[in-house]
């Protein structure tokens, strides 16, 4: 290849790569490669709450996204098109282990959500984080989370309820038309939030409730719906669906956080249980429940299924 050939080489390869040429200067390969991986950042993806491999919550997470926008994490977070992806950053509250930042699919950042929460902590400590006590403190956007290791699990301290309310007589009756639910199937119902707002509805048949198919043109699709029914088979106390306008998650700590806090306050459920979510997706997600002196905490499995670099 002549000089004129090589000069024209380095320059397309400039215009692909980002490079601005001034007068006559021609820009190297490598100086060209290197502004292609101007931003790159350790990166795993982890299965959260599966009892078998693949079985539960996907979540992506970027580690050391200290020097990472909010913009380029809210477009990282649509790119992977999951239900979250999470940002691992130095902590800025006294006490904290670390940060994380939750976006959801659609690119909006979240105060709090559950399965990101393990899965984030799981990355953390895998990647040689050393926690300052016995526990884990995640600083996100409610506060300070507390994380303690079980065997082969992860657990999280739910944190309190901003809200828990009655729901409207007229609210009520919408979402059973919306499920195509009796009143009667209906045995218990309210509105719970812990960062994150759920809907929360309680019916007597763990078949019914699998059978159900939501009809978004009858319901506000601004709503979540936590949907719950006991089962007792093979030491599973209950059946959990997590809906909303976008689909069904597939396991959600959030949610069985909110749900251990109603049911255990009112008598509905055991200070220990395990919760079945997934099963209409084909996962097999389970939630470990448990009550102490500190509180309810809400536990799964985490195993890291992709590891590699994020190259922004």
């Amino acid at each position: 290849m002549g000089e004129s050939g090589m000069i024209a080489r380095r320059r397309l390869l400039a215009l692909l790569s980002g490079v601005v040429l001034t007068g006559g200067e021609i820009p190297t390969l490598a100086a060209a490669a290197a502004t292609r991986s101007k931003h790159t950042y350790a990166f795993k993806q982890v299965d959260v709450f599966g009892e078998a491999p693949l079985g539960g919550n996907p979540l992506a997470v970027a580690i050391g996204a200290d020097g990472m926008s909010e913009a380029e994490m809210a477009a990282f977070a649509r790119w992977t098109n999951l239900s979250e992806t999470t940002f691992l950053q130095s902590p800025t509250k006294a006490g904290a282990d670390y940060r994380v930042r939750i976006f959801g699919g659609n690119g909006a950042e979240f105060p709090f959500a559950g399965h990101p929460t393990l899965g984030s902590c799981h990355v953390w400590l895998e990647n040689g984080g050393k926690p300052k006590g016995d526990e884990i403190v995640q600083e996100c956007g409610i506060g300070l989370v507390r994380l303690r290791r079980e065997k082969d699990r992860i657990a999280l301290l739910a944190p309190p309820l901003r809200r828990d309310e009655a729901l409207a007589p007229d609210l009520l009756a919408r979402i059973c038309r919306g499920l195509g639910l009796s009143r009667d199937e209906v045995t218990a119902s309210r509105l719970l939030d812990n960062g994150l707002e759920w809907i929360c509805i309680k019916i007597a048949s763990r078949e019914r409730l699998l059978a159900l198919k939501p009809d978004w043109s009858v319901l506000d699709n601004t709503q979540q719906l936590g949907l719950i029914a006991p089962w007792g088979e093979g030491g599973i106390a209950f059946e959990v669906r997590g809906l909303a306008s976008d689909g069904e998650d597939p396991v959600t700590g959030s949610l069985n956080a909110s749900l251990s806090q109603w049911l255990m306050a009112t008598g509905m459920a055991p200070d220990h249980y395990i919760v079945s979510q997934g099963t209409v997706l084909g996962r097999t997600g389970r939630v470990h429940v448990d009550r102490d002196a500190d509180g309810n905490w809400i536990g799964g499995r985490v195993k890291t299924c992709i590891e590699g670099t994020l190259n922004l």
